[in-house]
């Protein structure tokens, strides 16, 4: 089946947009293939203005979001994934969505499932070093 983000992406941001409020994206900035100032991210994170007045062409396609901002005054081009896109939500009241993460697919779960090569040496755990009694007799 295809990611059912895209849609809830749509439907919250349509929500949104209807009750007149302002929506916003947090993002993950560390997934591969977000484009964002890095300025902005912040532990790993930013949090994205979606709305009309703040971007332009704003695409929400089935595989990311895509939209040009000023950052500073510099108008910026802005792509963002929707596997890294944590939650959509209403700026002014919170109310949103947390995107739920997505099913591997059958051939991602096969291959975690694999026994390692026979020729690649068994994992060994290292022994925790001994220490001597903590206690000590104090006269």
């Amino acid at each position: 089946m295809t990611s059912q983000r895209p849609y809830l992406m749509r439907a919250i941001y349509e929500w949104i947009v209807d009750n007149g409020m302002t929506p916003h994206v947090l993002v993950n900035a560390r997934a591969p293939g977000v484009r964002v100032p890095a300025h902005t991210v912040k532990d790993g994170q930013v949090v994205l203005n979606i709305a009309d007045r703040a971007v332009s062409r704003l695409e929400m396609g089935n595989d990311a979001l895509r939209f040009s901002a000023r950052f500073g005054g510099v108008s910026q081009s802005v792509v963002v994934p929707l596997h890294a896109v944590i939650a959509i939500y209403a700026r002014e009241t919170g109310q949103g969505m947390g995107m739920p993460e997505e099913p591997q697919s059958d051939a991602t779960e096969m291959a975690a499932q694999e026994p390692e090569a026979a020729d690649s040496p068994p994992e060994t755990k290292p022994e925790p070093p001994k220490r001597g009694n903590h206690l000590r007799i104090i006269k």
